[in-house]
């Protein structure tokens, strides 16, 4: 549980840097490195949300394990970097 509380806070505080930097980025004073990071997040959470409509769905407890494990055989990664195992920081 420590473990999810202290991912969970680490999607919020990207989430804020990424609105922040797509707000930079309506004014024109975003850089090519701070957009590919928003872009980076912005992307995380659509794998969140992703794995969210399956978690809506019955035998989740069974079947999200069975499609990170399927995805990670053939090299896709489903979860956002804050759940992930590997950190690429």
């Amino acid at each position: 549980m420590v473990k999810l509380k202290w991912a969970l806070a680490q999607e919020k505080q990207e989430t804020k840097e990424m609105l922040a930097i797509y707000t930079k980025a309506t004014r024109g004073r975003a850089d090519k490195q701070e957009m590919a990071a928003a872009h980076a997040q912005f992307f995380d959470i659509l794998k969140g949300l992703g794995l969210g409509v399956f978690a809506i769905l019955p035998f989740a407890p069974i079947t999200i394990p069975l499609l990170l494990k399927l995805a990670s055989i053939v090299g896709v990664d489903l979860l956002p970097s804050s759940f992930s195992s590997k950190q690429n920081k």
